[in-house]
């Protein structure tokens, strides 16, 4: 199965005081295990690119550098499939945003369903579940609810 993972689980791994680092950590690490197809569009590393290089001092900002930056989007690069935007994410976008009358910024949140959608990936591994409810076809996954592999097969015999 194919997964997109947001940025907000990006953000917690790059975040090494957030509460929430192991539990997205070892979500990536139990999907991985299960040989899941994990990805990412550039809108998601742009929105990671914002939040790390944001000031402290600004809402949600990690405060690094462009180069500290430069060095965890190249893992995200190394590890995570990129899925790339056509003419078709553009109409799919615009057909989402009228559909649901999408407003504000939930407009970023309709174009990663509309790559979700041209793509046929049903699922997302986010922290923001909530953002995304509104879509029909698309299966939010919280990170709390990724079991180990070791313990998917004891729960089933």
């Amino acid at each position: 199965m194919s997964y997109l993972i947001d940025s907000t689980i990006f953000v917690r791994i790059a975040k090494r005081n957030d509460p929430e680092r192991q539990t997205a950590l070892d979500a990536l690490n139990n999907l991985r295990a299960d040989a899941e197809d994990l990805c990412y569009t550039t809108q998601i590393l742009a929105e990671f690119w914002n939040v790390c290089t944001r000031p402290t001092t600004a809402r949600g900002g990690l405060g690094l550098s462009p180069q500290e930056t430069e060095r965890k989007t190249k893992m995200i690069e190394k590890f995570f499939r990129l899925l790339p935007e056509s003419l078709a994410t553009h109409q799919e976008w615009r057909r989402l945003v009228t559909s649901y009358s999408v407003s504000g910024i939930q407009v970023y949140d309709a174009r990663l369903v509309a790559l979700m959608n041209v793509h046929i990936f049903s699922h997302l591994l986010t922290f923001n579940g909530n953002d995304f409810k509104r879509f029909s076809g698309i299966t939010v996954v919280d990170p709390k609810s990724i079991t180990p592999p070791a313990l998917q097969s004891q729960t089933s015999n």
